[in-house]
C-alpha cells in the first residue's frame, strides 16, 4: 500500500513537503504519480516522475513551484510544495505503475488515500 503524510493547513505563500511510502511496494520500480482533488472539483494530476532516468512531469499549475524526489533507501517520494496560494488547497494522492513511463490516472495500479492540504489566503 501507499501512504502519504505532511498535508496540514499553511498560509498563502508558504510551503509543504508530502511523502509517500511504499509499504510492500518498490518505489524504484515503479512510476510514481501525485494527483490532487479540491472541494468540489475533479481529480488533477500534479506530477509524473517516471522510473529510471526519465525527466519528471509537472503540471502547468504548479511547475516551478512543485518538486518531487525520490530517496530510494527509505522507499519514500517526496513532494516538495512552495507558494502556496488557496487554488493548491485539495487532497493529494500518490499513484504508482510498474509499466512504461507515464502516469495516466487511469490506469494506475496503487493508490494512497491521500493527505489534506489547506491554503489559508
Amino acid at each position: 500500500q501507499l501512504v502519504e503524510s505532511g498535508g496540514g493547513f499553511v498560509q498563502s505563500g508558504g510551503s509543504l513537503r508530502l511523502s509517500c511510502v511504499g509499504d510492500g511496494i518498490p518505489l524504484s520500480y515503479n512510476n510514481i504519480a501525485w494527483f490532487r482533488q479540491a472541494p468540489g472539483k475533479g481529480r488533477e494530476g500534479v506530477s509524473c516522475t517516471p522510473k529510471g532516468d526519465g525527466e519528471i512531469y509537472y503540471e502547468d499549475a504548479v511547475k516551478g513551484r512543485f518538486t518531487t524526489s525520490r530517496a530510494d533507501a527509505e522507499n519514500t517520494v517526496y513532494l516538495q510544495a512552495h507558494s502556496l496560494t488557496p487554488e493548491d488547497t485539495a487532497v493529494y494522492y500518490c499513484a504508482t505503475r510498474s509499466r512504461g513511463d507515464r502516469c495516466p490516472p487511469n490506469d494506475m495500479d496503487h493508490w494512497g488515500k491521500g493527505t489534506l492540504v489547506i491554503v489559508s489566503s
